[in-house]
Order: C-alpha cells, then structure tokens, then sequence
C-alpha cells in the first residue's frame, strides 16, 4: 500500500514564518513537520510516499530528495493551484494506481502511532477509514457524526455553527479505496471554491459505502499556528526518555549546570549557562553566560549570549545576545537575530521569518 502526504498549502496562518519556509519543514524538537509523517507510514510498512507539493522548485524536494536518508521512497505529485483536499487527491490516482492508499496531511503530530488503522485497512470492509480525535471546539474542524453506533461513520459535517453532531474531529489521516476518485468526480466546489475532501467521503456514505472512524489514543495537534507549533514541541519534549546530564568536559564548561533530559548535539558548548530540560540543542551551538529553560528546542549553529529563553523554538543559524528580560513562548525562524538595546522591557515574545533581525 502507498501513501500520499499533502503539502502543497500556503500556511498563511503560520506567516511571518512561512513566507520563505513551507509549513510542513518548520522543526518540532529539530526535526521536521513532515518528517513526522513519514515515520508514522515507515513504521507502519508504507514506504512508497508520494508528496504533494505547489513546486517542484519548493524547498520539500530539496530538502527530503528521494528519501532514502530516511528510509523510505519519495516521489513528488505538483498540485500548482490549491483547489482542495480532493483535489490533491485527484492528482495521485497515477502514483496509487488501483490499490488502497493512505492519506496523511504533512503539518499534524500525534502521539498516537495508528499501527492497527494504518496495516488493518486492506483487509477491512471499510471503504473509507478516518482518523479522529476528541476536540473542544467542534465548530473550527471536520467533525464525524457516529450516532448510529461506535463503528460507522453516518455523516461528515464541515466546521458546524451549531449542534455538532459530535466532538470527534476529523485529524488529517485517511485510507482510501479506488472508489475515492470516483467520488471526486461526482462532487462540486464548496463556497471556498474548493473540492472537499469530506464531500467526498459523504458522498461514498450516500451511496450506502461503509466509513469506519478510528478514535486516536492521546493528544494530537494540528500545527497550523505558532502557538500549536510551539505546544507541539513541549508535548514531544515532554516525552524524551531519561537521559543524565552531559558531563563532556569539552562541551559542558565553567560554571555550567545541567539537568538530565538534555540532548547536546556534535560541536556544541555551554559555558557557564544553566540549561533545564527536556531541551534538545542541535549541532555547533554556543550558549553562554545564559539560561535555557525547559521545553526549548534549539537548532544547528546558533549563538546564544547573555540571554535567557524558555518553552521556544530557535531554529538554524540564529544568534540571539544580551537580552534583558527572559524570551519566553517563542518561535524564530532560521537566520534571525535578536540584540537589545538600551531600554529593558520585562518580558519578550517573538514569531519571527527566516533572515530577521530585531535590536531590543
């Protein structure tokens, strides 16, 4: 079985980051959006990937290439203009050919791994089997109406005003049949102009086809914002096994203290800083004279200097120096630089593109 992942999107709700980097290579704990996907398929046998993208000038198959570095076959499907969901889909009918495939949005992170959804399908009656998962707010998602029993989903509502039927939403990860094109062709634009996906599959419903949910076991996010980009690295922080504090006298230096749950990369050095964890530093990294605190999450060769960071994301090649105050909640995209200047403000919180440069 093959798997296609959707990441042809603009991410304007990921911008100012977005507009040099696509949202499925943002890093969460130094390793990509989509990287994640592609561990889930790996680990469940579906090795033969297709990912969509806008371009194939965009910096997915640059970055990715055939896949082999990790592990899996990579071919790339050119969605140019973003008509929906379905319409992705429409695309792959050539890569998946005849046979059952899954479909996996490349900007969501589970805790959940979906080994019994992802290697069940073939041999189910389901024609369609989607991933759900528990949310509060039914009216901002796709949302599965499985009143007529546990097992079969009865009807699919696209983000209800009112009376959802049900606060399970559809969590960007679907197994298809052939039967799924056929659908396509036989629906017409939403109001956003678009062919969606969940039209698609309400039509297979209409048509008496059976659509089995499965129920993800703990969180989910999808990571469209920064603030859910940067809870989606506290919650895979939080699961780092134990590791003790790095002691190698040729990266730990000085006066510096650090706890366990510490991931030091190649190269780098702390200098009498304090570092807590679960932190993952990357390679060639210098903190000085500086605080890390935990759920932090910092790239390649960045510099840190005099400053104090918690519960953020620092992607490559940063320098951040002499900062007043503690930068907290954050997410600054690779190249940035952030200096102060004279005033000292309490507190800072920054969502920062690719090449930034902000002076406090």
């Amino acid at each position: 079985m093959k798997a296609i992942i959707l990441a042809a999107g603009q991410g304007t709700r990921l911008r100012p980051v977005t507009l040099t980097m696509p949202k499925p290579l943002v890093p969460v704990a130094n390793k990509s959006l989509i990287a994640y996907a592609i561990d889930i398929l790996k680990d469940s046998g579906l090795n033969h990937i297709g990912i969509v993208v806008n371009d194939l000038d965009s910096p997915i198959p640059h970055q990715l290439g055939d896949g082999h570095a990790l592990g899996v076959k990579l071919e790339y499907i050119v969605q140019a203009e973003q008509l929906g969901l379905a319409h992705a889909v429409s695309l792959c009918r050539d890569f998946v050919g005849d046979e059952p495939f899954c479909m996996f949005l490349g900007d969501n992170v589970f805790q959940d791994k979906m080994e019994s959804l992802l290697t069940g399908f073939e041999q189910s009656n389901a024609e369609v089997a989607v991933a759900l998962g528990e949310v509060p707010d039914p009216s901002r998602f796709g949302i599965a109406d499985l009143s007529e029993g546990p097992d079969h989903i009865v009807r699919v509502v696209e983000k209800p005003k009112e009376n959802p039927p049900s606060n399970l939403a559809i969590a960007g990860v679907y197994l298809f049949r052939n039967s799924i094109f056929e659908a396509i062709s036989n629906i017409t634009p939403s109001w956003r102009n678009e062919l969606e996906i969940t039209d698609a599959i309400q039509w297979l419903i209409s048509q008496g086809k059976t659509v089995s949910p499965y129920i993800l076991q703990g969180w989910w996010i999808d990571a469209g914002k920064p603030d859910a980009i940067i809870q989606a690295n506290q919650y895979v922080l939080g699961e780092l096994p134990y590791t003790p504090a790095p002691e190698n006298g040729n990266q730990v230096l000085g006066s510096s203290e650090v706890s366990p749950r510490v991931l030091l990369g190649e190269g780098s050095q702390i200098i009498n800083s304090m570092v807590r964890g679960p932190v993952i530093i990357g390679k060639n990294v210098i903190i000085k004279d500086s605080y890390i605190g935990p759920y932090t999450s910092i790239g390649d060769n960045v510099r840190i200097e005099a400053s104090e960071i918690e519960a953020s994301i620092i992607m490559k090649d940063c320098a951040i120096r002499n900062i007043p105050g503690r930068i907290d909640s954050s997410l600054l995209a690779d190249n940035s630089q952030v200096t102060s200047a004279d005033h000292v403000p309490d507190a800072h919180r920054f969502i920062l593109a690719e090449n930034s440069y902000v002076q406090l």
